[in-house]
């Protein structure tokens, strides 16, 4: 089938340090650039991002800091990228709550205007959620191959959830599965053990994902300005931030186990801690002892003479 284009449609796709618009960058980008007569032009670039890149990232893309050492930064390479797509809309998988506003804030940082206002943007996983809904319904149609009646009455869900369950049992029992990290497994069989294991993706600490355990299970705070540093790691440079998160706007269970760490923070310090020297005397030793000054005998009463009495005479002025 052949896109119904009236302009350039540019699919790109990024892999970066990380997640975080805002603090990662981009360590490659490539662009398929789908043209109205039907003609496909790909290009790919390797972008040095300043900054290393984490190893579970690294992990996850294949891309290490010694493969990016001696590529051109992303400020280099921003009029090249920007003149390749053009005037293309955009399309991309999740592009519109990553890609595309990764992209855009490296261009802001290479200081090049890309214009946004008259381009469309065509989120393909937008398109595959949509169509194929994440819902209990959609879910129990696929699995059980029947409707959901009552749905989100709570014992009707409850049931339908259940019965869902035994219908993916059975329909994954010998069925591979790929992570990320390239490692295949049977992992949908029925044991409750296993089954948990291949449910918590994230590792979750706190059930908000707030804090995440990672592979040395280790708990790591999942947002904000800290995110993939260990919570000892986080009280040790910025102990504020334990008030701050305490203060702050966020579930009472993850407050719960924030203050978990927070004690065994504390506890570690206090072990850590050198005793301070006791200023004890051995007993077999004698103390010493400030001596005191000697008395001084009392002198005896002088008689008045002729010098008292003119001294007295000059003091008083008599």
């Amino acid at each position: 089938m052949k896109l119904n284009l009236k302009r350039p449609l540019a699919f790109f796709d990024l892999e970066a340090t990380g997640i975080n618009v805002g603090a990662d960058r981009i360590v490659e980008i490539a662009v398929l650039k789908a043209m109205p007569d039907g003609a496909e032009i790909v290009k790919t670039w390797r972008v040095n991002p300043e900054m290393p890149i984490p190893l579970q990232t690294s992990l996850i893309h294949g891309i290490y800091d010694e493969d990016i050492a001696n590529e051109p930064t992303f400020k280099v390479l921003a009029n090249e990228i920007a003149e390749f797509i053009g005037d293309s809309d955009l399309a991309g998988y999740n592009s519109n709550k990553f890609d595309i506003p990764m992209l855009l804030e490296e261009f802001l940082r290479a200081d090049i205007d890309f214009d946004m206002s008259q381009r469309k943007f065509v989120d393909v996983q937008n398109i595959f959620h949509q169509m194929e809904q994440r819902t209990l319904k959609a879910a129990y149609k696929f699995y059980c191959q029947e409707d959901l009646v009552n749905a989100h009455a709570a014992e009707a869900d409850v049931i339908a959830t259940y019965k869902v369950l035994l219908g993916q049992l059975e329909m994954y029992k010998e069925t591979e599965f790929e992570s990320k990290q390239g490692v295949k497994s049977v992992p949908v069989v029925n044991d409750v053990d296993a089954l948990h294991v291949f449910t918590n993706i994230n590792k979750p600490v706190d059930f908000a994902g707030r804090m995440v355990y990672n592979d040395q299970d280790e708990v790591c705070f999942n947002f904000g300005k800290h995110k993939g540093k260990t919570a000892q790691q986080v009280f040790a440079a910025e102990p504020s931030y334990y008030a701050w998160m305490k203060n702050g706007d966020f579930p009472l269970y993850t407050k719960k186990k924030l203050d978990e760490e927070w004690a065994k923070f504390n506890a570690k310090k206090n072990e850590n801690r050198a005793p301070k020297p006791q200023n004890t005397v051995p007993q077999d030793r004698p103390q010493y002892k400030k001596p005191q000054p000697k008395p001084q005998p009392d002198k005896p009463a002088q008689p008045i003479n002729t010098d008292m009495l003119e001294q007295l005479k000059m003091k008083f002025g008599k």
